[in-house]
Formats: structure tokens, C-alpha cells, sequence
């Protein structure tokens, strides 16, 4: 007979630390347990819910002792939605906490201690989020459709009315949303939507699975029409993506860098930093730490559709960005062409797999920009011989890989790491975004 497992009865425990995604840790029994929500400093009631080797995984159920950094969660969806984990936590604490995480990988992975901490880069904290995937689900309990972000703990879709971190106008637009896709004769087949906010309107773009009928595309205009948006459709992948409404004569959505004078131009799908604000100071920061001058040759890696290429190309004598998307590569030549910019080119390159020896590494860089994906960039460190930058910006998104490459740079290539610090790019999220300055 099969072994019964034991119940887990509540406990009581003081939170001594936490983790990066705003879980506090308690020790009992000699073994750590990861209580979601609570805080460093507060006494708690939490269960244990899953069993790990070397941790347990804990429901909060009480608040006994609250910390002082403790505040009101804004989002009546908050603690259900997996959009924020952080909300319940001052924002001075949520950046305390990424800065920790950062000094942590760096140390820890990388051995590497910069010889200089940047301030946090902050700007907006609500409304900020400009890009976004929403699920949508037509669910006959509910009686209505719902459209949102996946729940924290299960795949479902939250059962929410408005998001607070996304960009006006679609933050108030959720139940607009359901209301519009529960009376489509397709509010079956319409899995997502994805959303993109520009300087100069707002884009929805639906994934649709099944043809809409003639009543549907007028709806999805009509919807257009009282919000003053672009409507696009997407029955397969992103080359099927079509603009419904307006029909025409519409400008690309863009956004403005005005420091550098440089409008970038991108699509409704396409990759662009969700955080307009904060990418704005951290162009900025990234053109002054480079500090190029006209007869400098800057070579920019995943570069993307040229978010920094460009405006280093207004200081620099030369500017080459590379990317492995072809589409990318090609939207940062249209919008070096779009500013009338003739010393930045670009190029295609899968920089996951270069050896070396290739022929456009060696072509005499002085300045480097890193801006790589989670993956980091390993493999242009191995090789950073063959490019030998006096200096190096590296922009991340994941601080584990930015401290493996550190770590590289640092202790095997002869760099020194001048300068580190946390970009807040995703407030209220556990998201550790980061900037880190290398010098020969």
C-alpha cells in the first residue's frame, strides 16, 4: 500500500532574506523555505506546498509582523496575475533587491567586483509598458471572454479588468477587449492579441485561427474607429500579419530618440524595449559611456533595428550593427535611410556561432555595444580578441549571463569592469535588467 503522505500543517517563521523575484526565505528545521510575498523582517503564517531538495516551496497565508517596506499592492488583479511579482514592495526595495541580485551574479558566477556602482536608472512606474502578448479565452463558466496575463501559479488566464503597468490607451481596454471578441463569431479561435504603443498611435494585432466573417471585420473596425487604433490580423505566422483598419496612408509606427534627433521606425510584432522612457536614459547613458568621437569605429552587436546604432552613428566616424535576424537587419537600414544617417551600415550574422575569423571582426573597431538576448554573448567574448575595443558597453537583460561574460572579460581577456548598475526597464516585475562598462 502506497505511503500516505504526511499533511503539511501551518507554520509561523521571521523571513530572514530574499530571493531576486520577491520571495522571502526562512530557515526552519534546517531547511529553506521560499514563501512568495513575504518580505525580509516580517513574521509570517505560510504551508509548505512543494517539496524540493534543497528548499521548500510556501504558500503566505498571514501577515504577522509586517515589514515597513510593505505596501498596497495597485492592481486589483495583483498576487493572481503573473504579469507583476513585486507590487506588494516599495519601489526603493524592488530596485535594493535587483541591485543585490546583480552584485550577487557578478561576484558569485563571474568573480568580478566593478570599481564603481551606477545610481538605479528609474523613470515611470505604472502605464510604462508599451509592448505586450495578451491571452484571450472565450469561457463558457464565466460567461464572458477574458483577456490578460497568464495566472502566477496555474496556465490559466487571469480573470482581470485592467492592467496598471500597461500604456494608455490599452490599460483601461481589457473588458472593452472581451466585450468586442465575445461578440465575434470566431471568439473561439482568437487565442491573442498582441499590443504595440507607439509615439504616434497604438497597434492591436489579433491572432486569428479561423477566417473572420463579414460582420467580424466590421467590428474589429468599428472597434478601430472608437479607439482611434490600428487593427491588424494574423491568421498564420509573422509574415501573415495585414492592417485592417485604417486601410491605408498611415505613417510606420514609430518613437523618437530627440537627444540624437533619430525616429526609429518598427512593426506592430516587432522587438522594441517595452519601457519608452527609460530606453530614452539608457540610450543616452550608452552613447556617453562610449563617449565616441569622428574618427571612431563602433561596432554594434544585436543591434536589433538600430535602438543605439543610430544615435552612435551621429557621434562616430563609423557604425557597423550586426544582427541574426534578416527582418531586423533590414529595419535598421530603413531607418538609418528614414534619418538620412550614411556612416552606419548593417549586416546579418548569427553571433551564437562566429569562430573568429571573420572578416568583419578585424576590421579595426575601436568601441563595442553589447545588447544581446538572455543568452548573453559568449561567444563574441571568447573572441573579443580579434575585435580589441578600448572600451565595451554591455547592455543586458539576464544577470547570470552578463557575470558569465564579465567573468570572461575580467579574468581572461585583460578588461577591467570600470562600472555596473540596474536599468528598472520592467518595474514591479522581477525582471533584472542591467549596464556594465569595460575598459582595456
Amino acid at each position: 500500500m502506497a505511503r500516505r503522505q504526511r499533511r503539511r500543517e501551518p507554520e509561523t517563521a521571521k523571513i530572514g532574506s530574499a530571493t531576486h523575484d520577491g520571495r522571502g526565505i526562512a530557515a526552519t528545521d534546517g531547511k529553506k523555505v521560499f514563501v512568495a510575498g513575504a518580505l525580509p523582517g516580517e513574521t509570517v503564517r505560510f504551508q509548505r506546498r512543494k517539496s524540493r531538495r534543497n528548499f521548500d516551496e510556501a504558500e503566505l497565508l498571514e501577515i504577522i509582523e509586517a515589514s515597513p517596506e510593505r505596501v498596497d499592492a495597485r492592481c486589483e488583479a495583483y498576487g493572481r496575475c503573473g504579469g507583476c511579482s513585486l507590487q506588494h514592495v516599495s519601489e526603493t526595495q524592488q530596485r535594493d533587491i535587483k541591485e543585490q541580485a546583480l552584485k550577487d551574479n557578478l561576484e558569485r558566477i563571474g568573480q568580478v567586483r566593478p570599481a564603481k556602482w551606477f545610481e538605479p536608472m528609474t523613470g515611470p512606474t505604472w502605464n510604462y509598458r508599451r509592448r505586450a502578448r495578451l491571452a484571450v479565452k472565450d469561457v463558457y463558466a464565466k460567461g464572458r471572454v477574458l483577456v490578460g496575463f497568464r495566472e502566477r501559479h496555474a496556465p490559466f488566464i487571469t480573470d482581470m479588468h485592467r492592467c496598471e503597468v500597461l500604456a494608455e490607451p490599452v490599460d483601461g481596454m481589457i473588458d472593452a477587449l472581451s466585450e468586442l471578441i465575445g461578440g465575434l463569431s470566431i471568439s473561439a479561435r482568437l487565442p491573442q492579441i498582441e499590443v504595440a504603443v507607439a509615439d504616434n498611435g497604438t497597434a492591436l494585432v489579433f491572432r486569428v485561427l479561423d477566417p473572420p466573417s463579414d460582420g467580424d471585420i466590421a467590428n474589429f473596425r468599428a472597434f478601430g474607429i472608437a479607439h482611434q487604433l490600428r487593427i491588424y490580423l494574423q491568421p498564420g505566422g509573422l509574415d501573415t500579419v495585414s492592417l485592417l483598419y485604417p486601410d491605408s496612408g498611415q505613417d510606420p509606427l514609430h518613437y523618437d530618440l530627440p537627444e540624437f534627433d533619430v525616429r526609429i521606425a518598427f512593426d506592430a510584432v516587432g522587438f522594441v524595449q517595452v519601457n519608452s522612457e527609460i530606453n530614452r536614459r539608457m540610450v543616452h547613458q550608452a552613447v556617453e559611456l562610449l563617449a565616441p568621437g569622428p574618427d571612431d569605429r563602433v561596432l554594434d552587436l544585436f543591434c536589433g533595428i538600430a535602438n543605439f546604432s543610430l544615435p552612435l552613428a551621429r557621434h562616430a566616424g563609423a557604425v557597423l550593427g550586426v544582427e541574426g535576424e534578416a527582418m531586423l537587419v533590414k529595419a535598421a537600414a530603413a531607418n538609418a535611410a528614414l534619418n538620412g544617417i550614411e556612416n552606419a551600415a548593417f549586416r546579418q550574422a548569427d553571433l551564437s556561432k562566429i569562430d573568429g575569423t571573420e572578416s568583419w571582426l578585424r576590421d579595426g573597431w575601436d568601441l563595442l555595444l553589447l545588447d544581446p538576448a538572455r543568452s548573453g554573448a559568449q561567444e563574441i567574448v571568447e573572441h573579443i580578441d580579434a575585435i580589441a575595443p578600448r572600451r565595451i558597453v554591455y547592455v543586458s537583460c539576464h544577470p547570470g549571463t552578463l557575470a558569465r561574460d564579465a567573468g570572461v572579460l575580467v579574468n581572461k581577456k585583460g578588461f577591467h569592469c570600470e562600472a555596473a548598475g540596474i536599468i528598472d526597464m520592467f518595474p514591479h516585475t522581477a525582471h533584472v535588467e542591467s549596464i556594465a562598462v569595460f575598459t582595456k
